[in-house]
């Protein structure tokens, strides 16, 4: 997913082609939103994509320490996002690719029998006013971002 961008609670690993002294497996990023990585020092990492974090190193590496430096950062655990209200097992669930608002009530063990299909709203992670916004079952759910199923009344 080329334009997810990386936050506190995400687990990445970094590759560096033949060199394995480069290697940095499972790093979960902390609130600071910077790693340290060798020969380079602090980096970083909140806000920015793979793709970002490995030109970085790329150009951290190049000439001084390698000639044409490798290197591949993946992510092993994506940040939670969170369900509450009328599903089985509201809580925080590790976010997936493709993630709707429908999967999301199914990782959370279903919609309970009182779940308003037709009043769920979600609240973005990147939302700097943290409103919640109406959405529908196919509505795309992101990393960090809060769904709410209120409860039907009839």
């Amino acid at each position: 997913m080329s334009s997810y961008k990386l936050a506190a609670g995400d687990v990445i690993s970094i590759r560096v082609l033949g060199e394995d002294e480069f290697t940095r497996e499972k790093i979960r990023l902390t609130d600071a939103g910077t790693i340290s990585f060798p020969a380079i020092g602090e980096i970083k990492v909140f806000g920015r994509t793979l793709g970002d974090l490995e030109a970085i190193i790329v150009a951290g590496l190049k000439g001084r320490i390698l000639v044409n430096p490798k290197v591949s950062v993946q992510i092993d655990e994506y940040r939670p996002f969170y369900v509450n209200g009328m599903v089985d097992k509201p809580g925080g669930y590790p976010y997936q690719p493709g993630l709707t608002v429908r999967k999301a009530a199914s990782l959370a063990g279903g919609f309970k029998e009182r779940a308003a299909l037709n009043k769920i709203h979600v609240i973005r992670e990147d939302d700097p006013a943290q409103k919640p916004q109406k959405v529908d079952l196919n509505s795309v759910i992101g990393p960090g971002d809060i769904l709410t199923v209120e409860e039907s009344f009839f």
